[in-house]
Formats: C-alpha cells, structure tokens, sequence
C-alpha cells in the first residue's frame, strides 16, 4: 500500500466522512427519537425510511455519474468542459426530482410489501407523503455535493452538512413531540424536518456555487444551456447502471425490512437499528470510495494507468484494514449499541445478535463499495451491477427470505432449522455480499491491468 496514496484518498476522504456521517446522523436522530416516542412510530420510521432511502440513493445514483466524467476532464486538463456537465447534470436532476415526488406519494407498490399492521402502515404514508416534498432537493444537493469533490473542493458540502444537522435536531424536537406550539407528529415530524433541512442547504449550496471565486473559472451560470442529447445520453448510459446498483445494494436492506415486519413489531425495530448501525459504519468505506473513484478518475484523465492501479488497490487495502478494526469493537460492544437505542428488553435481546452479524457484513459492504468506486473511476458500471444482483438479490435476498421466514432448510449438524427469523436474513446478506466482493475485485484487477487500460 502506497503511504503517499493512502494520504491523497484521507485527505479528500475525511471531509467526505464527515459530511456523510452528518447524513447519516439524520436516520439516527430519527430512529432515537421515534423510539422515545412510541414503538409504532419507530417502525414507521424503520419501513418508511427503507423505502425513500431505496427509491432516493438510486436517483440519486444516477447523478453521480458527473463526478467520474467530471474528475476525467479535470485530471486532462479540460477544464472548459467541466461548467457544461453541471449544467446538463441540473437537467437529469430536474426529472429525476419529478420521478422521485410521484414515487413516494403514491407508495402502495412497495408498502403492500412489508404487511405492516393498519396503524403504522397509515404513519408510513404519512411520513413518506412529507418526504416527497424534501426529495428533489436533496438531489439537486447531491449533484453539487458529487461536482464539488470531484473537483477536489468537498469542504463545502462538508460545512453545509453539519449545518443541516445542527437545524435537523430541535426542529425534530419540535415536530415529533410537538414543543414550542407545533403539531404533535410522531414519524411524520421526522420526515417533515427532513424536507426543511434539505431545502435550506440546497439553497445555500448553489448560491456558494454561484457566488464563490473557487467555482467560477468553471463557469457554471455563466450562460444557459438546453439539454444536449449527447451529454444527457453520456449521463444516463454511465449513470443508470450506477443508479441501479445502489438500488440492488439498497433494495437488499428495503425488502430486508418489509420482510421482517411480518414477524412484528419487536423484530422490525431490531432491525431497524441493526440496518441503522450499518448505515453508520458503512459512511467510512463510502467516503473512501468517493475519494477513489475521484482520485482513479483523475489518473484515468491523465493516462496515467499505474497509478489509477495503484490508487484502487491502496482504498481497497485501507478500506479493509479498517473494516475490520471496526467490525471487531462492534461484536464487543454490541449489547451496548443495544442499549443505547432502546430501553425495550425484547429489542434489545434480538438487536445484540443481530448487531454481532452486522460486524461480519459490514468488512464485506466495504471492500464492495471501494472496489465499485474505484471502478466508477474507469467508467466501468455495467458489470459491477450484475455481479451485485446475483450477490445480494440471489444469494441475500432470496436466501434470506428462505432461511428467515420458511421451514425449507435443516441443519442437523449444528442443530439449526428454518426458519431462523431476523439473524437468518443477515446471515444470507453477508453470504451475499462476499460472492459479489469476489466477482467485482476480479473485474477490478482485469479492467486496472496496465496493458488493458492503455487500450482503452
């Protein structure tokens, strides 16, 4: 492993991390302060979360095709080019953003799923009806958050972010309990201090944007521009596949949830925060892949194919080293995570099991994202979305549901029959995650050999 390297990929990762973890703080204040409120809210929030966050990371996948087409143009030096992607990127973002407020107003589809009970699935359309309103804000954010690190300038995404979750808690303070004259909502309060949040920093990111003299010799305002067929097909070809891995990844923790409501409201909240811890540990890989795929782009611009090799294999050795610091402090930390997010002892017991599984799953969901984004760096999408379909759907989903929820499979060696209930849906998801770990680092080592790369 490069030190060098691995000093490029922290600097442009940590403010990345930082910025996520902010994100991601949103799920756990919500999912905190839900479980203060009553048991039902918090599995409202758990099923009404799974399925924004499903349909969201996938649109919002799509538009992080501009920071691989971004970084390539800035490391060959084409900075002219880089203010037109912007701008033909606002263009998808626009439809994106219609696509996305007609999806959660009209959720049925994905809520018929889950079985949940009358009660919370009422609190699920109520939470998700408040959302829809937040959406195309949050993907016209993540459009100036996926240009602004590719250009290597992520502190302001970083800034913006922590803002948001210093508005996020007292409004949720005031909606979810009902303080200082509000209504009293419940779920529903999360999500509507979400879409407040998330139109306050969208705002603020592109009058920066418009505004700052870092951002102005790429000339973003600096004329209109209609949508270009050529552009908006090169985002979508190399976007969609993107868009539609996320949506595997992500679909896999949704149907995840909407399964396990079946077996009621106690292991529906366990899960819910055994997919919230996570979330959270999976922010550190994330933002290391952010920084690989900016920093192979950058090397793939320039022709320099040693070192786009070099720079994925650094953020996958990072990324595996520490993954597995932090799957090791889980397992001996578990029972207290537990505790820290429910005082419900039933919870808690499923909850500490299910977070010991978390540990082995999350050293896999890192090496997968680190190694698909050092991927994205070579514009290569298409391959790593089959791989994970047949990791995650075939063997953790389809896996999951068969040994969580049927009396299919026997174990009569270790003394185990199906169904297994919760910790068998994350023992199929990890099987999962390391079939596609496999398939995508073979992929990787062929697509970053030096002699195939020149050819491209």
């Amino acid at each position: 492993m490069s030190r060098k390297l691995a000093l490029d990929i922290y600097r442009l990762a940590w403010p990345v991390l930082i910025a996520q973890l902010a994100v991601i703080a949103y799920a756990v204040i919500d999912t905190l302060m839900a479980g203060r409120y009553a048991t039902d809210d918090l599995a409202a929030v758990g099923i009404g979360a799974s399925i924004y966050f499903s349909v969201f990371i996938a649109l919002m996948g799509v538009l992080l095709a501009v920071s691989p087409i971004v970084a390539q143009l800035l490391g060959a030096r084409r900075y002219g080019e880089i203010g037109e992607q912007v701008r033909q990127g606002m263009w998808l973002t626009l439809a994106l953003a219609i696509l996305s407020v007609f999806v959660f107003r009209y959720p049925e589809p994905l809520l018929s799923m889950s079985e949940a009970p009358p009660a919370v699935a009422d609190k699920v359309r109520a939470y998700l009806a408040l959302a829809a309103w937040g959406a195309p804000a949050g993907l016209a954010f993540r459009l100036f958050a996926g240009y602004t690190t590719a250009v290597s300038l992520p502190r302001v995404m970083m800034t913006l972010n922590l803002t948001g979750l210093a508005l996020k808690v007292p409004l949720n303070w005031v909606f979810v309990f009902g303080h200082l004259g509000a209504p009293e909502m419940g779920a529903a309060g999360c999500a509507l201090s979400t879409t407040l949040v998330n139109w306050m920093i969208c705002i603020m990111a592109w009058l920066w944007c418009a505004l700052s003299p870092a951002h102005r010799h790429h000339a973003i305002f600096a004329r209109w521009s209609w949508p270009r067929w050529r552009d908006q097909r090169h985002l979508i070809v190399l976007g969609v596949p993107i868009g539609l891995t996320l949506l595997v990844d992500v679909t896999a923790f949704t149907f995840m949830a909407l399964f396990v409501a079946r077996l009621g409201a106690a292991s529906s909240a366990a899960h819910q925060i055994a997919a919230n811890v996570a979330a959270v540990m999976f922010m550190l890989p994330l933002a290391t892949g952010n920084a690989v795929t900016v920093l192979v782009g950058h090397a793939v611009g320039a022709r320099e194919w040693a070192l786009a090799r070099s720079t994925g294999m650094t953020g996958i050795v990072l990324t595996l080293a520490l993954a597995t610091l932090f799957a090791a402090a889980l397992v001996a930390g578990a029972g207290m995570v537990a505790a820290f997010y429910t005082a419900d002892g039933a919870v808690r017991a499923i909850a500490t099991t299910l977070l010991v599984l978390v540990a082995g799953y999350h050293v896999f969901d890192a090496l997968q994202v680190v190694t698909v984004s050092a991927l994205r760096g070579y514009k290569r999408t298409v391959v790593p979305l089959l791989i994970s379909a047949a990791g995650l759907w075939g063997v953790g989903l389809a896996g999951g549901y068969v040994i969580g929820l049927t009396s299919a499979l026997h174990f009569p060696v270790v003394g185990l029959a199906t169904p297994l209930g919760v910790p068998g849906f994350w023992t199929a998801a990890t099987a999962g995650m390391s079939v596609s770990v496999a398939g995508t680092a073979i992929y990787f080592l062929a697509v970053s050999a030096p002699d195939r790369a020149r050819r491209r």
